[in-house]
């Protein structure tokens, strides 16, 4: 599984360059972009077609020449295979029959803009792109809408403005780092907000290809929303009743009540006796 640049051929390694030349066979998932790619690097290794729409039919044939004793190099249009490209099938197939498979890093776009976007990286998601399909589009966002880890989106210039609405109005305002044309001529880094990116792009029309870093939500305040949601949506007598109603004890009753509620055990105590009080 060999990587390639993104953009700038300077990122290509020496160890890819190598293994490229030294395979009995390349898989590319776009012959004609990565026919240049071996072309400047002087590779005149095969190559095969191997993309997103034969790649369960043509994984049975590189896992056959595999197994015949060849050796194969898979390589994306750009980047890393089997992130957000085709490569996935292909290992599980060659790993099912006890082939080894050897990663040869190098560029990968969603790992270059976390690293430059200032947002969180010690905890992430990545999400490629969104689905197309609506329900499984808004299946998707809903997920992410209470996702603590930064995200990390890839969107097509097409797209990019509905993208960004979408985001906004299901994840809120956050904090959002746009990377356009990573390691390219016109690359831009830009850490702004999801609001102010959509604004933005409804009078500018976006060029190039996106990664989206967006900060992941608040988890002190997404807590404090579901401590909230619950004491506007039940009582405390009730809440109490849900827990001794399965056979709890009272004492720990309310330590839950108050772990749901966002209170103290005091409170919790003291507004029951309040309550009592009234009935």
């Amino acid at each position: 599984m060999v990587a390639t640049p993104i953009g700038n051929l300077e990122d290509m390694t020496l160890r890819a360059v190598r293994i490229l030349s030294e395979v009995d066979l390349i898989a590319a998932e776009d012959t004609r972009g990565s026919i240049k790619l071996l072309n400047h690097f002087q590779i005149h290794t095969p190559m095969t077609s191997y993309h997103a729409y034969n790649k369960i039919a043509k994984a049975r044939t590189l896992t056959q020449a595999l197994l015949d004793g060849k050796n194969v190099a898979c390589v994306t249009d750009a980047g890393t295979p089997g992130i957000s490209d085709p490569g996935e099938e292909l290992v599980k197939m060659a790993l099912d029959h006890g082939i080894k498979v050897v990663p040869v890093p190098g560029a990968c776009a969603a790992v270059n803009a976390l690293i430059c976007s200032g947002q969180g990286t010690r905890r992430f998601c990545f999400e490629a792109f969104l689905p197309q399909e609506k329900k499984e589009r808004e299946a998707v966002l809903e997920e992410l809408r209470e996702e603590t880890r930064t995200i990390v989106l890839y969107e097509a210039p097409h797209r990019l403005k509905k993208t960004l609405d979408l985001l906004l109005e299901c994840l809120g305002d956050r904090s959002l780092t746009i990377c356009r044309e990573l390691t390219k001529k016109h690359e831009e880094i830009r850490k702004t907000t999801l609001f102010k990116a959509a604004a933005y792009y409804r009078e500018q029309e976006p060029r190039g290809e996106y990664v989206l870093v967006i900060a992941g939500q608040d988890r002190g305040e997404l807590i404090r929303k579901k401590q909230e949601a619950v004491r506007d949506s039940i009582s405390l007598a009730d809440h109490m009743k849900q827990y001794t109603d399965t056979g709890m004890e009272r004492k720990e009753a309310m330590k839950a009540v108050a772990k749901d509620r966002g209170l103290s055990k005091r409170d919790v105590y003291r507004m029951l006796l309040e309550e009592e009080a009234q009935t």
